[in-house]
């Protein structure tokens, strides 16, 4: 009787892990089969879809950093050779406009006091005056963009380095010279060290480079044509083309579009990133 009953209890046992293993089989059978399939990165990814890894994360984090130490700093004299850099880019914008509408650029001068000016004769004023601004906004973006891909920022660096060497054969000022020496020879090193060294020192400088020009557009904007009118600014001269557009609305107008081209530019980073 005793053998009968554990034959009995060894058949049952037998049979209860047969059926737990094949139940947990079919089980995971169907979890994997029910299971939603794992997304695929669209090239270029324009929903987004793959971020955000590695790359993205650090890109979100310098920028954000970046945005804190132009917050904590912005009253420092460690900014103000960059603020002094995003008014050449300004002023260049304004030649740039200027060249392509067919005008003369005569001078580039940018001065200690944050303040700048571009003569030019000819040119169609109403794409000349705005650039300033908006292209400042534009170029800002174009950096942030190009921080994304190790030879888009070696591009961008090098048509940085001609505009610094353009500016030179335009009267410019000392504080212009000094400007264009050291900016030149800053990013050069970056190259050499990104060359040699260390591979995304010049991904973090150029998207340095478009975060505080971008920012230095907004605040200028805000500055100088929204909280208050200044005389002979841009906005002043637009009112003179288009005299039913007061100065503070083409100051919002730029504001608009500033932050919407700094918006463009992180997407579009984000979207380089994620498809490569």
């Amino acid at each position: 009787m005793f053998l009968r009953r554990r034959f009995l209890q060894n058949a049952f046992q037998e049979n209860l892990d047969e059926f737990k293993d094949e139940f947990q089989e079919n089980l995971g059978q169907d979890l994997f089969d029910d299971a939603p399939p794992s997304p695929s990165c669209s090239n270029p990814n324009w929903s987004l879809d793959c971020c955000c890894g590695d790359e993205e994360i650090i890109f979100i984090s310098l920028m954000c950093g970046y945005l804190l130490a132009n917050f904590f700093l912005w009253n420092s004299m460690l900014l103000k050779p960059m603020k002094l850099i995003a008014v050449f880019v300004h002023e260049m914008s304004h030649a740039t406009a200027c060249w392509i509408t067919g005008g003369k650029v005569s001078a580039i001068e940018v001065y200690n006091n944050q303040g700048g000016v571009t003569k030019y004769q000819g040119g169609k004023r109403c794409i000349i005056i705005p650039a300033g601004y908006l292209g400042c906004a534009f170029w800002g973006m174009v950096f942030v963009v190009f921080s994304g891909d190790r030879t888009a920022s070696l591009i961008t660096a090098c048509v940085f380095l001609f505009a610094l060497v353009i500016s030179m054969f335009f009267s410019p000022s000392r504080i212009m010279m000094l400007l264009s020496v050291g900016f030149c020879v800053l990013t050069v090193g970056f190259i050499l060290i990104d060359r040699l060294l260390f591979d995304p020192t010049l991904q973090y400088l150029t998207l340095f480079y478009g975060v505080f020009i971008g920012s230095f557009s907004v605040y200028d904007i805000y500055d100088d044509l929204i909280t208050r009118t200044v005389e002979g600014s841009d906005a002043h001269a637009c009112h003179q083309l288009i005299p039913c557009c007061l100065p503070r609305c083409v100051g919002l107008q730029f504001a608009v579009v500033a932050l919407g081209f700094q918006a463009l530019g992180v997407y579009l980073a984000l979207v380089w990133m994620t498809s490569t």
